[in-house]
């Protein structure tokens, strides 16, 4: 049985007209996914997010950070002191994504020695030929 059959629902990612697709691309680009496992550990600031996300440039993750708020994953709010703090936070929509966006992680970082050393396999294998 697929995923569709078992639980029906009204959007389909496999189909290219889809609009549930541009949210799971926005979620699962590679700074989306670490923004929202970050933010699952709480609230933090622009430069605490890019301190803990290295090598995100600063446009790359506002643009992140844009688009999940757009999607109503994130949110922003801005502090009125002086100078102005911007918090970022999970929404209730998006904390349940960011829980299994961080089952994501620990699956991958499980796998990620048997992954190097098939990497390896391969390369001697394919250097062999």
């Amino acid at each position: 049985m697929s995923v569709s059959e078992a639980t029906p629902m009204p959007f389909n990612v496999f189909d290219h007209n889809c609009p549930g697709r541009s949210v799971m691309e926005h979620i699962t680009t590679r700074w989306g996914v670490l923004v929202l496992g970050v933010l699952l550990d709480g609230t933090l600031r622009f430069g605490e997010i890019r301190q803990v996300v290295g090598g995100v440039s600063e446009k790359m993750l506002a643009q992140t950070l844009q688009a999940l708020e757009r999607d109503g994953l994130v949110l922003r709010e801005v502090r009125p002191v002086i100078p102005p703090h911007v918090d970022y936070s999970l929404t209730d929509l998006g904390r349940p994504l960011a829980e299994q966006v961080r089952v994501l992680y620990h699956l991958i970082e499980g796998a990620t020695a048997d992954v190097l050393a098939a990497r390896t396999a391969y390369d001697e294998r394919k250097a062999a030929r």
